[in-house]
């Protein structure tokens, strides 16, 4: 578990043995190598799940990064701001059950943080291997620069708060 007094948790979601599948753990490895700012926590969440669950209730606000199937364009970076379990997009990779299953056990404790979803399409989660295809690497730089963007606009509003 990292610091529980820090604001923000930056988590990143996925299988690191099946290829592009897992951006948002290859994120989180990236960024947890930079020096980021007081109250920020980087954590690689692997395939989610309830093991997660404890993260999600110490902190207020999650940035989640994942991979979905859907038609968009591959390497397209959409920003979610998810309420509730179906609000997270429908094709949401090998672990949609287990996440869908933790938001409604956070809405059921009452311990639902702010979650900012930043969700990449992929082609296929058939893809073996711990390397991104080139062109879910290419976009890797932009969706750095948009999570750390939100931190920052979330560390400014948590400063206004306090």
């Amino acid at each position: 578990m990292k610091d529980p007094k820090n604001k923000i948790l930056i988590l990143g979601i996925g299988n690191y043995l099946m290829g592009d599948e897992g951006i948002g753990v290859h994120l989180a490895e990236r960024l947890a190598l930079e020096v980021l700012p007081e109250g920020v926590d980087v954590v690689d969440g692997g395939t989610g799940g309830f093991h997660l669950l404890e993260y999600f209730e110490s902190y207020p606000n999650v940035i989640l990064i994942d991979a979905t199937l859907d038609t968009n364009p591959v390497g397209t970076i959409r920003k979610i701001k998810p309420k509730f379990s179906m609000d997270f997009p429908q094709a949401m990779s090998t672990h949609d059950i287990g996440m869908k299953d933790l938001v409604n056990a956070l809405q059921i404790l009452g311990t639902m943080p702010v979650i900012d979803l930043f969700v990449v399409s992929i082609e296929s989660i058939q893809q073996q291997g711990i390397i991104l295809t080139p062109e879910i690497e290419a976009i890797i730089p932009l969706l750095k620069d948009k999570v750390k963007e939100l931190m920052h606009e979330l560390l400014v509003t948590e400063k206004v708060l306090n």
